[in-house]
């Protein structure tokens, strides 16, 4: 007689989840499909032992000297039982698919929508002060028809007469071990158990329609292009009207024709006279705040940089905002009248520049550099 103890590699006093580990790795091993032809006849003395072993009363008898595999034995001559307790095709489909061989039940019709993901542009103003948005979309929601039971009004689903309402129907298949019970997905209620023998004509049986439909945005202050805002349960409707998906809105933020954005911060370059920056001055400066007042120091250079604090754009979650940078670009004179010429002449000899000395500026940091610092407040 056969030491099914010894072939599992097991104590005579191993539990049944430790029979079943050791069976699963030796399955995985010598199973035909692994090992070839060669790891055949060890696969069936592995499955023969495991059937044995995993069922108690087997088990009962294989320890009090019977072997139930033997010829007039509990499970037939030489072959192998499918019983509820014994080895079956369960177990080999758990053991190299990692699940069972059954089903759990029918499919559900009302399922979960798919999450959805639509892109917003907005204007610089909305990103610096947070506003709502409108957003129109094209997804599914659930039909006013049937209102998610995919049936004709006044009719509804049926039990499955192929499978019986099970949604999966049972085939007997041979194989090398010889006759095995199969389960299968039902091809006429496609795993539903029901069918629906009059389907709604507006869904077509599916509990939902596409169409398009608005919807509102609330936008915080300081989102940037590439921001994403998730909006719960307002995706798409699920089959049967099932629970509508997650809706994300991706923003994209239009360029605006005066101010460029850098992080928290806002830039802009603003033209002035030769003699403002001469002088100084206070010039206007229309802000997506209103009119500013914008203060030149007398003597201000070119590339020189003005901060307005508090003017940029709002801070993402936090109740502050960046500061909006003004870049001061001095306008020189390109046409002279005789008497801005002369004018011009007279401050030049009053400074004593009539024969100017340059000065060469430092190689490094560049011009270009500094004026690139200044521009992102350096």
């Amino acid at each position: 007689m056969a030491d099914y103890y010894s072939t599992l590699g097991v104590s005579k006093t191993a539990s049944v989840d430790e029979i079943k580990k050791a069976y699963r790795r030796l399955a995985r091993e010598c199973h035909p499909d692994v090992a070839g032809a060669a790891g055949e006849e060890r696969f069936k003395a592995v499955s023969a032992a495991y059937e044995v072993l995993s069922n108690p009363e087997t088990r009962q008898q294989f320890d009090r000297g019977i072997d139930p595999l033997a010829p007039g034995g509990g499970a037939g001559a030489g072959g192998f039982g499918f019983g509820a307790g014994g080895f079956g095709f369960g177990d080999i489909f758990e053991t190299f698919f990692g699940g069972g061989g059954g089903t759990s039940g029918p499919v559900p019709r009302v399922r979960r929508g798919q999450d959805s993901l639509f892109r917003l542009n907005i204007d610089l103003a909305t990103s610096v002060f947070g506003g709502q948005e409108d957003l129109t979309i094209d997804t599914a929601v659930a039909c006013t028809t049937c209102t998610g039971t995919g049936c004709q009004p006044g009719t509804g689903p049926q039990t499955c007469s192929a499978c019986g309402g099970r949604g999966h129907v049972q085939r007997v298949a041979r194989s090398f071990l010889g006759q095995v019970m199969t389960t299968a997905e039902c091809a006429q209620c496609r795993g539903h158990g029901t069918v629906i023998p009059s389907p709604c004509p507006e869904c077509q049986g599916e509990g939902r329609i596409h169409t398009r439909r608005q919807v509102k945005v609330n936008v915080p202050a300081g989102v940037d292009t590439g921001t994403r805002i998730r909006l719960a349960s307002q995706g798409e409707v699920g089959p049967g009207a099932g629970p509508a998906g997650d809706l994300y809105v991706e923003i994209f933020e239009r360029p605006h024709g005066t101010f460029v954005r850098q992080g928290d911060d806002l830039l802009c370059t603003m033209q002035v006279p030769m003699t403002a920056a001469a002088l100084g001055a206070t010039l206007n400066l229309d802000t997506l705040d209103g009119p500013q007042e914008v203060d030149l120091l007398p003597g201000t250079q070119p590339g020189a940089t003005v901060a307005l604090k508090g003017l940029g754009v709002g801070r993402l979650r936090r109740d502050s905002r960046g500061d909006l940078r003004v870049n001061i670009e001095v306008e020189v004179p390109t046409r002279l009248s005789d008497e801005q010429r002369d004018l011009l002449q007279q401050l030049a000899a009053a400074r004593g520049e009539e024969k100017p000395q340059p000065r060469l500026a430092d190689a490094n940091p560049s011009v270009f550099s500094r004026l690139k610092d200044k521009l992102a407040g350096k």
